[in-house]
């Protein structure tokens, strides 16, 4: 039977870490790969659940999974009540593809939290490509600026929350811990400003008719 082999970006995902610094670790010999014949990375299932169980990954993933669970649990139980317009106008297509999104901006929070230094510009770069995706379906939802930016609000809200009352959080020192929200601020900023972009720059009569 052949070994089960993934490429970089899907061996990146499964560990929660950036490619930047899953190709780093590889060249650092910390974690083996194998190239194909046209020169790409490889990783071995195997691998991969060696490094998740004995390296440096495995506590930041099972950290970043707790803060996507409890922000995402709180959000859905809240969003039950919420009565604001960007959550009761929306069709449950439009709902099922902003939820999809906002998923993946979530994993990229949590990827851009763990990053290193010189990872956090590529993580965000592809969170700003995400955003102006989640952007232009908010637009063609009908939904005015100010109720989509009273939702990013509302979603921002339950994330730092969500962090705030991490068990982790009590027991790193403060440093660490500003250097984290800092972190988690300055990615959500960064999406915020992209919506807003994507409204400044939208041709209004593109919208679908209220009639």
């Amino acid at each position: 039977m052949s070994e089960t082999l993934f490429s970089l970006k899907t061996a990146a995902e499964k560990l929660g870490v950036h490619p930047v610094t899953l190709r780093r670790w590889a060249d650092a010999s910390k974690i083996d790969s194998v190239r194909t014949a046209g020169g790409h990375r490889r990783f071995a299932e195997a691998e991969i659940d060696r490094f998740i169980g004995t390296s440096e990954t495995a506590p930041s993933t099972s950290v970043g999974q707790s803060f996507q669970d409890r922000a995402l649990t709180s959000t859905r139980r809240d969003l039950k009540t919420h009565a604001a317009s960007w959550n009761t106008t929306m069709t449950p297509a439009d709902k099922e593809e902003k939820r999809l999104l906002g998923r993946r901006l979530m994993g990229l929070l949590i990827q851009y939290v763990a990053a290193d230094d010189d990872a956090l510009g590529e993580v965000l770069e592809e969170a700003r490509i995400v955003s102006r995706i989640y952007a232009k379906s908010i637009v063609m939802s009908g939904i005015p600026l100010q109720e989509a930016l009273r939702a990013t609000h509302y979603f921002r809200d339950h994330i730092l929350e969500s962090a705030v009352v991490l068990p982790e959080a009590g027991r790193r020192n403060p440093e660490a811990n500003q250097k984290m929200f800092r972190k988690l601020n300055s990615f959500l900023n960064e999406v915020q400003i992209v919506i807003a972009d994507c409204y400044e720059g939208f041709d209004q009569s593109k919208l679908p008719s209220a009639t």
